[in-house]
């Protein structure tokens, strides 16, 4: 079983299937059910981003000349018994105490990211959105942690558009018009009208970044479809769930289907996705091409989470710079290419992520006001 199981389980999110393989193997084993009640009390803890299988292969491979015919018994008693592997990784630390680099850190400023962003209204007045101050107008309200639209679909055939801007350390939910949910990633922009026309296919813009959508289905607006326009590529939807991240300093659009059904296209190449499927579109070609797609690590952002699995280090920091609005320096290229599989939350001090990074991989890092370096 896939440890990612055990989060989901914790998140309550786990499918009909999920729950099948999560189950079967809870009640495998007193040691299984010991290890999962080890992660269901310390889920909370701060350090949650832990590379698990470079961590048991480490400690595992220490322990084999002493005991290799106890190994199967020795991973389930040690994992029964510690926090997520935060122990094996001190283990590993312990081993190399004379090899350790501690990490530098002067005039630590990275704060943690949080819901905030600003509205342009169709006159072009900015207003900023942030959590604990509300603004209220004629046609929308919000709580500074989501911005609702209230006007009803109208057959006004002069339509008004409002941007919505999240910032590097931010995160938004806006419910447009015709009730369509839409959550918004760090450094991200979504156009959209102020409300749709009356038998006309609702059609909203992402200009850049990652949004998750639930769009309101078309049987509840006459049968007009929903669109979205993402730089070179176009989304066709009746009435679905699906994320779509296609942010500026990414080589790719990548559309992934949680629900239903969409049609996607660049005009020159088009799909339809079935759920768990990913469309990539390569900037500046002209394929489309689709793989099945890991969709609780791709949509985990929504809830508070980020999911890596075996994902390059370059990678997991380009998510982490958005949200904690950081720059990232890699001294040696080589660095970049370091995997790391694990889970972590949003809520976390950036400090106690890069220390478990550092920990599994002895890596130095260096904070100096807003950058880290790895080094």
């Amino acid at each position: 079983m896939e440890f990612k199981l055990i989060i989901k389980k914790l998140n309550n999110t786990l499918s009909e299937e999920d729950a099948t393989i999560f189950r079967e193997w809870y009640n495998e084993s007193d040691l299984h059910k010991a290890y999962f009640k080890k992660v269901q009390e310390n889920y909370h803890d701060e350090t949650f981003l832990i590379d698990i299988e470079k961590g048991w292969k480490a400690v595992e491979k220490k322990i084999r000349p002493v005991a290799v015919k106890k190994t199967s018994y020795l991973k389930y008693a040690v994992a029964a018994s510690i926090v997520l592997l935060i122990s094996i990784t001190f283990l590993i630390k312990k081993e190399k105490i004379e090899e350790v680099v501690n990490p530098i850190i002067t005039n630590n400023n990275i704060q943690i990211g949080t819901d905030k962003a600003t509205l342009t209204l169709e006159d072009g007045t900015l207003v900023a959105l942030e959590k604990g101050k509300q603004y209220i107008s004629d046609n929308l309200e919000s709580n500074g942690e989501e911005l609702i639209y209230k006007a009803p679909n109208t057959s006004k055939k002069e339509i008004a558009y409002n941007y919505l801007t999240i910032p590097r350390g931010g995160q938004y939910h806006i419910v447009l018009s015709d009730g369509t949910k839409v959550w918004l990633n760090s450094e991200s922009q979504i156009k959209y009208p102020v409300t749709f026309s009356d038998g006309e296919t609702r059609q909203i813009e992402l200009v850049y970044g990652e949004a998750y959508f639930d769009v309101s289905p078309s049987t509840d607006h006459n049968g007009t479809k929903f669109k979205v326009l993402a730089e070179s590529q176009e989304i066709v939807v009746l009435g679905t769930e699906f994320n779509i991240s296609a942010y500026k300093d990414e080589k790719a659009i990548y559309t992934t289907l949680i629900e239903g059904k969409v049609a996607v296209t660049n005009g020159k190449a088009n799909t339809v996705l079935s759920p768990s499927q990913q469309s990539i579109i390569v900037k500046e070609k002209n394929g489309i091409n689709v793989v099945k797609a890991d969709v609780y690590s791709v949509t985990s952002w929504r809830k508070g989470v980020f999911s890596f699995d075996n994902m390059p280090l370059e990678n997991i920091m380009k998510v982490l710079a958005r949200w904690y609005d950081v720059e990232i320096i890699f001294v040696e290229s080589n660095l970049k290419e370091e995997r790391f599989t694990g889970v972590l939350r949003k809520n976390q001090n950036i400090e106690d992520i890069l220390n478990s990074i550092q920990t599994t991989n002895n890596m130095a890092y260096v904070i100096n006001n807003n950058t880290i370096i790895f080094k």
